[in-house]
Order: C-alpha cells, then sequence, then structure tokens
C-alpha cells in the first residue's frame, strides 16, 4: 500500500513539472484567493517547493537518513527527474492537450498560446525548438516534404533526450544499494 502511494506521488509530481511552466504563464503572478487550497486555484502554485517536497519524498523513500549520502545522491536524483521531464517536453496535444484547457478542444487551439503550446516546452519552461518547428510546418500546412524534414528532426531530437535519461539513470544506478535501486525502479526513477 505505501508503494502505491509513492507510485501515485511520484506520476503527481512528474505531472507537476510538466505542467508547471503552464501555470505560470498562465497566471502570470495573478489571482490572490486563498492560499491553502492547490486544487481549485493554481496560482499560488510554485514549482521550486513542488521541487523540493518531491526530492524530500525521493530521500524518504529511499530511506536515506544521512546527510552526506543525501547530498552525494540528490544531484543524481534531480538530473534523473530533468532528463525525465526533458524527455516527455514537446509531447504535445495528443496525449496531454486537446480540451483540457478551456476552449480548443482536439487541435482546436491554433491561434497562438493557449493549449498545445505548453506541452512543446522544453527545460525550465524553454520552448523545445524542435517541437516548435513541427507545429509551425503543421499551423502552415506545409508541404509533405517540410513536415517530413521538422518531424524527422522532432523524432531524433527525442531520440537524443531518451539517451540522456538513460545515461542520468545509469549513473544513479551506479551509487544505489540493491534495496534503493528496486525502491527507484518501482517509483520511477529507473
Amino acid at each position: 500500500m505505501r508503494m502505491q502511494n509513492w507510485l501515485i506521488a511520484a506520476g503527481v509530481g512528474a505531472a507537476l513539472c510538466l505542467s508547471s511552466s503552464n501555470s505560470l504563464a498562465q497566471n502570470n503572478g495573478g489571482g490572490g484567493g486563498g492560499g491553502g487550497g492547490g486544487r481549485g486555484r493554481r496560482g499560488n502554485f510554485d514549482p521550486a517547493q513542488a521541487q523540493q517536497r518531491m526530492m524530500e519524498r525521493f530521500k524518504d523513500v529511499l530511506e536515506v537518513n544521512n546527510d552526506d549520502e543525501w547530498n552525494a545522491l540528490q544531484p543524481l536524483v534531480q538530473k534523473v527527474m530533468d532528463a525525465r521531464r526533458d524527455s516527455f517536453g514537446g509531447m504535445g496535444r495528443g496525449m496531454f492537450g486537446g480540451g483540457r484547457r478551456g476552449g480548443g478542444g482536439a487541435g482546436g487551439d491554433q491561434g497562438g498560446n493557449g493549449g498545445g503550446n505548453a506541452m512543446r516546452r522544453g527545460p525550465g519552461g524553454e520552448p523545445s525548438p524542435e517541437a516548435e518547428a513541427l507545429q509551425k510546418a503543421i499551423d502552415a500546412k506545409a508541404t509533405t516534404g517540410e513536415i517530413k524534414a521538422a518531424l524527422a528532426r522532432y523524432v531524433a531530437s527525442r531520440a537524443v533526450k531518451a539517451e540522456q535519461l538513460k545515461a542520468a539513470q545509469e549513473q544513479l544506478r551506479k551509487v544505489l544499494t540493491a534495496r534503493q535501486e528496486a525502491i527507484a525502479t518501482l517509483n520511477g526513477l529507473l
């Protein structure tokens, strides 16, 4: 039961990391409202605090009680989390977008800064150039050749990001005990 809770928490944390840039862009410092809820209004969402809570959860779930050990593990865990976020960045409308936001339906948001754009973001909310180029080709109804070229560049960039994730996971795996490796695998780090 405890492991299921951690798996759910890891999934929620990944979703929060993916959506943090969109939350900040939509709210842009606005929205007073009550501070404690967090469910109804996302204006008070702080990605740095969410990141810190996720790190504290991983420290706990990996059963790290020694600060020196955590100081060695934490950057490797962070690197895996960043690489995982980057490898999912740019997955766009087909997976997460569509009618999720207030207006557009599946593919209905073609006009600039709406629904699908946030999902084409890379690390730290930076646009993925390959995803942006592919989206521009789609929006412009480019020729088949131009779309295929943009798609090939996008797929290649995703493959590179997947390799970076794999490398980060291998670095982390090297320093974990067998028990920690099993826990990390069950919790989606490895």
